[in-house]
């Protein structure tokens, strides 16, 4: 039977960041991850030309002054969000698509340079690799008088202390924990809503980016859909040209093909033929991500309990901490709400030892 003194739950941004604050600390820990890879909801993929695609998390703000602050310290860049000065705005369906003028924007989204595994690749480095445990579903989890039994589907590993970093619906229905979850935080939980969970997220790489031409940007906004925006995601300097938008949810059931025609039936209305001159074509349909969504009993708000106070508490005995995006305090969901809470709960470890 294997031990530590720390457990974390889920190789994502925000579990790796508690990682990365107490391996600087030099608190012993052990991540145990489901997927076969690092990052979780942060997820690029590189097509056979070599165009990097966001998948998953993508932007942030300088108002998100924990994201910043991480990258900065591990030396990594942010480059804007290029929107153009017009967009594509289709407003009605019985109405044809009209070019608009985009006002000047004093939020600007940016976009991290090297793509957002960057960071991941980063919080890695300082990581070492036999603190990590990858396709380790993490089934149950047992309370006993000196600490935690953590039953994965290859073996059970003792911890003094967990950090889970599921979302929190996602942890009530599929860890089996003795004792039972405290009633409030299981109702609460349940009624979460998971950031991105219904998203689906498409992308066209192309030799050349010519929805640039005639003052476009690529920048578009739709009520008709399928997609309602679309950016321009290219990387300029290293040649690789990319629009990436946004699938409405309730496609997730089509096939892949069936998702990648609909969208190209939409651009065709916009850029004509020259949309059917993609390179490759890659999604992101997060609601099939089992390490990531289950679904709702009942219909749940946007953002619902994102951020709810109770997520903050540390439970049984004080040593069982539940992290992730969704429960930080400010910008919940966001990049800089999972380093915030990463952050949170590896300074309460510090403190605690």
């Amino acid at each position: 039977m294997s031990s530590s003194p720390v457990i974390i739950i889920g190789a994502g941004l925000s579990g790796l960041t508690t990682a990365y604050r107490l391996q600087k600390a030099a608190v012993p820990f052990l991540v145990l991850e489901a997927r076969d890879r690092m990052g979780g909801r942060i997820l690029t993929v590189r097509n056979e030309t070599g165009t990097p695609i966001e998948m998953g998390a993508t932007w942030l703000g300088k108002k998100h002054t924990a994201i910043n602050a991480l990258l900065a310290e591990l030396g990594i860049g942010i480059t804007e969000q290029l929107m153009g000065k017009q967009a594509i705005y289709e407003a009605l369906s019985t109405s044809p698509p009209q070019l608009v003028q985009l006002p000047p924007n004093n939020d600007p989204s940016y976009r991290i340079v090297g793509t957002s595994t960057a960071l991941i690749d980063a919080l890695m480095k300082q990581i070492p690799l036999a603190n990590i445990r990858l396709q380790q579903v993490v089934k149950g989890i047992e309370k006993t008088d000196d600490g935690f039994l953590v039953h994965t589907q290859h073996e059970v590993l003792t911890a003094a202390a967990i950090v889970s970093t599921l979302p929190p619906r996602l942890l009530m229905q599929t860890i089996k924990c003795t004792p039972t979850w405290p009633e409030p935080l299981q109702t609460i939980a349940n009624q979460t809503h998971t950031w991105m969970g219904e998203s689906i997220k498409v992308g066209f790489s192309y030799s050349t980016p010519f929805w640039r031409a005639k003052g476009l940007s690529g920048t578009l906004f739709s009520n008709v859909g399928p997609v309602g925006e679309m950016y321009d995601h290219s990387d300029d300097g290293q040649g690789y040209y990319a629009l990436k938008g946004f699938l409405n949810g309730v496609y997730h059931a089509l096939t892949k093909a069936e998702r990648c025609e609909l969208v190209l039936q939409q651009l065709r209305k916009y850029y004509g033929e020259q949309a059917d001159q993609y390179t490759t074509y890659e999604e992101g349909v997060w609601r099939q991500e089992p390490y990531t969504f289950t679904d709702y009993d009942q219909s749940l708000l946007p953002h619902q309990n994102n951020g709810h106070a109770i997520f903050r508490q540390p439970f049984f005995g004080g040593h069982f901490f539940i992290g992730g995006a969704e429960t930080a305090s400010e910008f919940p969901g966001y990049m800089d709400g999972a380093v915030r809470r990463g952050e949170e709960i590896a300074a309460a470890i510090i403190a605690q030892r």
